[in-house]
């Protein structure tokens, strides 16, 4: 039988971890934590594993007690909590010790029975090396404690503010203070000489540009309207296809005005009857010698009548006025579709005639003077720009079929270019000379005043 009066505690102690295993093992926990506030529950109880203690707390600068162990949610009115609070912040300047009533000024001392254990531990945080404490950690108990635990705390919370910083978002304050932090000492000792030299450096002048949707057109095209209204028959030119002068371009259904001339012309035979018969009569019959006038009327009216469906039916064929390209999207697409007179069914216009066409969107609308530089960068060729000079902006904003508004602009070519007409890409148009800063805050500051109403 086994004497159970028999002492435990070296067996216990034998069973007991390694101080560093016990270290790697909460190092594992922490980096397996899955947000911020798992790791805050992390430092302020599984630190127990270390060295037993009491009570704990994780304090920050700016947030405060921002865990306590044993709770899930600190109250930041709480007595207790306002007096850790004020406690942490007077051990801010403090490197990792040991604390007791004796380190704190009388008024916190004074309480310090009331609210924590006999020996406290104080182990600061900070973001990097040379840097001042951002927060700590304070443990209590009422054992003094020894030297070796007191390094593995520090230890151990150093690596886990490491690992806390790398978890958690960065605030926009957080991310100046980094950003003055990583300024030169050369520029934080001389702050007005370098601040003039960035003014004089957003005071150098620079062209303003803007960007915009452009492609290649036709110069001076010459447009091919509808002679009148009608349905298109046949096409007999293609897309893009050279055409020479008074060639036939397309042609109209002419079966209505065919037959609406077979009609006429046989009405003009049967008036022209009639006159004849009158004549005769009327160098016998009073009567007939009084109606024969109006029957020569009858005859005009006709005559003029087929001779106006005659033009009718020779305008149903229209003819190339000049020689050059045709410009029509599809012809198939014509054939069968009625069209009105007036309305646009190509253009014409010579191969080498180009100019570049862009829209000027409102919201980026710039002073633009005649002959200021412009370059179309292709989708089909970006590499080699064609270069340009403006010659004509319009003065109103033109409605565009995205229902956008844009200004348009006209930019003849300073050389020419074996691209085609109908190319699209991106147009850079360059405007006057303005101060960097201007350039740099033009749409920050349009959008601003449009948020704001200004």
């Amino acid at each position: 039988m086994t004497d159970s009066s028999k002492p435990v505690e070296p067996q216990a102690a034998a069973a007991a971890p390694h101080p560093l295993e016990t270290l790697v093992g909460l190092i594992r926990r922490a980096r397996g934590a899955e947000g911020v506030v798992a790791l805050r529950f992390v430092a302020v109880n599984d630190s127990h594993l270390l060295a037993p203690f009491q009570q704990s707390a994780l304090w920050h600068v700016d947030r405060g007690v921002e865990a306590l162990s044993g709770l899930v949610e600190v109250e930041a009115n709480a007595p207790y909590v306002r007096w850790l609070t004020r406690v942490c912040a007077a051990l801010a300047a403090s490197p990792a010790r040991t604390v007791t009533r004796a380190d704190l000024p009388d008024e916190l001392a004074a309480e310090w029975e009331q609210w924590f254990p006999e020996h406290g531990l104080w182990v600061p945080l900070s973001s990097g090396a040379g840097e001042s404490a951002t927060g700590g950690l304070l443990f209590g108990r009422e054992l003094p404690w020894r030297e070796l635990e007191l390094r593995l705390f520090v230890e151990w919370i150093a690596t886990w503010a490491c690992i806390a910083q790398g978890c958690a978002q960065p605030t926009i304050a957080a991310l100046f203070g980094r950003s003055l932090r990583r300024i030169p000492r050369v520029v934080r000792r001389k702050p007005l000489v370098w601040s003039a030299v960035l003014l004089a450096v957003l005071a150098c002048p620079v062209r303003i540009s803007v960007l915009a949707p452009g492609e290649l057109v036709p110069a001076h095209p010459l447009v091919v309207r509808a002679p009148l209204d009608g349905i298109i028959k046949a096409f007999h030119v293609g897309a893009n296809e050279a055409v020479r002068e008074n060639q036939l371009l397309f042609s109209y259904d002419d079966a209505t005005l065919a037959s609406r001339l077979d009609v006429a012309i046989e009405a003009f035979r049967t008036a022209t009857v009639e006159e004849r018969q009158f004549s005769q009569q009327a160098l016998f019959d009073q009567k007939a010698r009084g109606a024969l006038s109006a029957v020569k009327g009858t005859v005009e009216e006709k005559r003029i009548e087929v001779e106006y469906l005659r033009e009718q039916l020779e305008r149903n064929k229209v003819y190339a006025p000049r020689a050059g390209v045709a410009f029509v999207d599809d012809p198939n697409e014509w054939l069968g579709r009625p069209v009105i007179g007036g309305q646009r069914i190509m253009r014409i216009a010579e191969p080498n005639d180009k100019e570049i066409e862009a829209w000027l969107p409102v919201a980026d609308a710039i002073v633009l003077p005649d002959g200021a530089g412009v370059r179309l960068y292709l989708n089909a060729s970006p590499m080699a720009p064609v270069a340009g000079r403006v010659r004509y902006v319009s003065h109103d904003a033109l409605r565009r079929p995205d229902d956008l508004y844009a200004y348009r602009v006209r930019a003849t070519l300073e050389k020419g270019t074996e691209h085609r007409v109908g190319l699209k890409g991106t147009v850079r148009l360059s405007g006057r000379r303005v101060p960097l800063g201007y350039w740099m805050l033009r749409r920050p500051l349009a959008a601003l005043r449009e948020w704001v109403g200004m």
